[in-house]
């Protein structure tokens, strides 16, 4: 059977170790295993990972803090799988750069499905086909100092510097961009950048605008990019100056 990608699967129990093992093998993946942060933080840079299964509570340090450092080094996806059910633990790991997160006991079709899915996002995509009327947004998108690859997967300001989004934040601002003077609920929102697969969570998108603001906006106290539009949601509004699309 051909792989389909190389899993990292980090959690202290031997015996779930074994049991995902066996069964991500069995779908085609190629599986890594580490029982350890030390151990984790190695293997994370392999340079054929494409997703993570993180477990949060590990033998000498917390889960939690591998996030960050997972994502400077590897793009592989990220998605907690936890005994905890607590909403604000999910926000926090989806701030810190999780893709997905997913709670113990779990079926192991849902579990599948879910790493086809973060995998499916990370990957750069072609842009989706639409109708005639609404013809589909150019690979290149230049609004103000920043243009939108949708190609490579980048935000570029006007010196050629990555703004190094997380791949939730890319697809916000792409689902945005793409969509100008439009107010979008959180829920249009969630479904254009998660696809609509899975439970949502309420404060996620909230937390990514923050974040995108903060990275883009030349106040995000005063944002002139993202503005929030109370009672709905979010609406890109662009510059007055910006650029046609076939200059990029």
């Amino acid at each position: 059977m051909s792989k389909k990608g190389t899993i990292l699967c980090i959690d202290d129990d031997e015996g779930l170790q074994i049991v995902l093992g066996q069964y991500l093998e069995d779908d085609g993946y190629k599986v890594l295993a580490a029982r350890t942060f030390k151990d984790a933080l190695e293997q994370s840079s392999h340079p054929e990972l494409d997703a993570i299964l993180l477990d949060l509570v590990l033998p000498d340090g917390e889960g939690l803090a591998l996030i960050p450092q997972i994502k400077s080094r590897s793009n592989a996806a990220i998605i907690v799988v936890s005994g905890k059910s607590d909403t604000t633990e999910k926000i926090v790991c989806l701030e810190m750069g999780a893709d997905d997160y997913i709670t113990k006991p779990f079926e192991m079709r849902e579990l599948s499905a879910r790493i086809k899915a973060v995998m499916r996002r990370s990957a750069p995509q072609a842009p989706a086909p639409q109708a005639q009327a609404d013809p589909a947004p150019a690979d290149k998108i230049i609004f103000g100092d920043w243009c939108l690859d949708r190609a490579q997967y980048q935000l570029f300001d006007k010196n050629g510097t990555s703004a190094d989004l997380t791949t939730g934040e890319f697809r916000l601002l792409e689902a945005l961009v793409t969509h100008p003077n439009r107010a979008l609920s959180r829920e249009i929102l969630f479904d254009l950048t998660r696809e609509g697969n899975f439970e949502a969570y309420d404060r996620a998108i909230d937390i990514q605008i923050a974040r995108l603001r903060k990275k883009i906006e030349t106040d995000p106290d005063a944002p002139a990019l993202i503005k929030t539009v109370r009672g709905i949601g979010y609406m890109f509004t662009p510059p007055a100056s910006q650029a046609s699309p076939a200059e990029a």
